[in-house]
C-alpha cells in the first residue's frame, strides 16, 4: 500500500464516490478556496471517503445560472459577499437540500435566523467558521466543543485591520493616518475601508458570536459599536503612561435583564491575554460559568486564512450532522453596561480647572483612579482613568465637562477593562 504523504493511505479518486461543491464567488477568497481544495484533495479524500470535486464557479457577472450551478452540486460554498444575490442563491440551495458553506458575515447578521431555520426545516448544514476571525476555529468551539458550558462573556479582537492599526499607532508611535496608510500599503487593509475602521466588520460578527454564545437572536441592528478614527497618538502616550493598552473589542455578555452585544476601542490591563495580540491578528477570549477562560488567537482576514476555515466546514459537511440550533430564549438587549473610562480633555491652561472638572465628575458620581496633567498653553491637557461607572454617568458627566468655558475641544472616552486572568 502506497502512502499519500500526509499520514494517511492514498486513494484513487476514480474508486471513489464524488462530492460535488458548486462555488459563489471568483474574488480573492474563492479563488483562495479552489486553490486549497486541489491540494488537500487526497487529504480530504482520506478523511471523508469521497472525492471532492469543483463542480462550477460563478459570481454576479459570469458563469453559468445558479438554477444549473445548485443541479450539478452536493453543496454550495457562498463567498460571493453582500446580501443580495447571496441570500436567495443560498436559500435556494438550502431548499434544494444542499448543504451550505459560507464566510458572509453581514449575510448571517442580518439574516442569521432566517437561513438557520432554512437549514433546520431542509435537514441541512449551513456552516460558517470563515464568517469570523478567519482561521480561528472559535465558531466550531462554541457550536460543538462547548456546546455544554454555559458562556458567560466573549471579548474579541475580530478585525485584524483595526488591530494593525493600533498595533502601529502603540509600536512607532504612528497618527492614525500614517498607521492606516501602512495597512493599506501591505494589503491588511481594503482601498475603501470604511467598514474595518468604523466597526461595522466587528460589529457583524460579533452578533455572529452572540447568537452561538446565548442561543437568542441577535441582529447587527442590535449591536452598538464604534470604531477608531478618533483615537491619536496622545492616546498611546497616555495608554503607556497609566499602564494599558489599546484594541478594538467587541464584547457579548449575559446581565441581569438581558445581554449586551457591543464594539469599542477598549484600553486592556497587560495581563489581559488579548493585550499581547498584535498586528493583524485576531483573537477570542471565551468566559463561562464551568470554566475560567479559554483564548483562541491566530491570522485573522486573508484569502488563504479564510480559505482554511471554509475548506474545514466542507470537510465537516462532508461528514454531517450540525447545523445551528434553534433559538432558545428571547433575551432583552442592555445598553446601559458598567465599565472603567479612560478621559482626555484639552483643557485652557489656567487656575481651578481640575477642581471644575473633578466637580462635575462627582456630581454624577464618577469615581477618578488616576489623572495625569500634561502640557502647556495651546498643549494643555488632563487624561483621567476613572472607577467603573455606568456608561450614563459617565456620559452625562463628559457632557456637563464639554460645556465648560475652559474645554477647548470636544472630550475624547475610551473604555478601560482592568481584569485579568492568570
Amino acid at each position: 500500500m502506497s502512502d499519500s504523504g500526509d499520514g494517511g493511505p492514498a486513494s484513487d479518486p476514480a474508486a471513489l464516490p464524488s462530492f460535488r461543491i458548486g462555488v459563489l464567488g471568483r474574488g480573492t477568497v474563492g479563488g483562495a478556496f479552489t486553490t486549497l481544495l486541489a491540494e488537500h484533495a487526497p487529504r480530504v479524500q482520506a478523511i471523508t471517503g469521497l472525492a471532492p470535486v469543483i463542480s462550477g464557479v460563478i459570481s454576479r457577472r459570469s458563469g453559468p445560472p445558479f438554477a444549473e450551478l445548485l443541479a450539478d452540486s452536493d453543496l454550495i460554498v457562498e463567498l460571493i459577499g453582500g446580501i443580495e444575490p447571496a441570500r436567495t442563491w443560498v436559500l435556494e440551495a438550502l431548499a434544494a437540500g444542499r448543504h451550505v458553506v459560507t464566510a458572509n458575515k453581514q449575510l448571517l447578521s442580518r439574516h442569521g435566523e432566517e437561513l438557520y431555520a432554512a437549514a433546520r426545516q431542509a435537514g441541512v448544514q449551513l456552516r460558517f467558521e470563515g464568517a469570523v476571525a478567519g482561521v480561528v476555529p472559535v465558531v466550531r468551539v462554541l457550536m460543538e466543543s462547548l456546546a455544554g458550558a454555559r458562556i458567560t462573556r466573549i471579548h474579541g479582537i475580530v478585525n485584524g485591520t483595526t488591530n494593525f492599526v493600533l498595533s502601529e499607532m502603540a509600536r512607532l508611535g504612528w497618527s492614525y493616518e500614517q498607521a492606516l496608510a501602512e495597512a493599506q500599503r501591505l494589503g491588511y487593509a481594503e482601498a475603501d475601508p470604511t467598514e474595518d475602521i468604523d466597526g461595522t466588520d466587528a460589529a457583524a460578527k460579533m452578533a455572529i458570536l452572540a447568537r452561538l454564545a446565548f442561543d437568542a437572536p441577535v441582529h447587527l441592528d442590535q449591536v452598538r459599536y464604534e470604531g477608531i478614527a478618533h483615537i491619536t497618538a496622545d492616546d498611546m502616550a497616555y495608554a503607556r503612561e497609566f499602564g494599558l493598552g489599546l484594541k478594538l473589542v467587541g464584547t457579548a455578555e449575559r446581565l441581569p435583564g438581558g445581554i449586551s452585544v457591543r464594539v469599542h476601542p477598549l484600553f486592556l490591563s497587560p495581563g489581559h491575554p488579548l493585550a499581547s495580540v498584535g498586528g493583524p491578528f485576531n483573537a477570542v477570549t471565551l468566559e463561562g460559568e464551568e470554566f475560567t477562560e479559554i483564548t483562541l488567537s491566530g491570522p485573522g482576514a486573508g484569502g488563504p486564512q479564510t480559505a482554511t476555515a471554509v475548506l474545514g466546514d466542507v470537510v465537516s459537511a462532508m461528514i454531517p450532522p450540525a447545523s445551528a440550533p434553534m433559538a432558545t430564549v428571547a433575551l432583552a438587549m442592555v445598553d446601559d453596561v458598567e465599565s472603567a473610562f479612560y478621559i482626555h480633555l484639552a483643557v485652557a491652561d489656567e487656575p481651578g480647572v481640575l477642581a471644575e472638572v473633578a466637580r462635575l465628575l462627582a456630581v454624577h458620581d464618577v469615581s477618578v483612579r488616576s489623572v495625569l496633567q500634561r502640557g502647556l498653553g495651546e498643549e494643555a491637557a488632563l487624561a483621567m482613568v476613572t472607577h467603573k461607572v455606568l456608561e450614563s454617568r459617565c456620559a452625562a458627566a463628559v457632557a456637563a465637562i464639554a460645556e465648560l468655558e475652559v474645554i477647548r475641544r470636544p472630550p475624547r472616552v475610551i473604555r478601560v477593562l482592568e481584569e485579568e486572568f492568570l
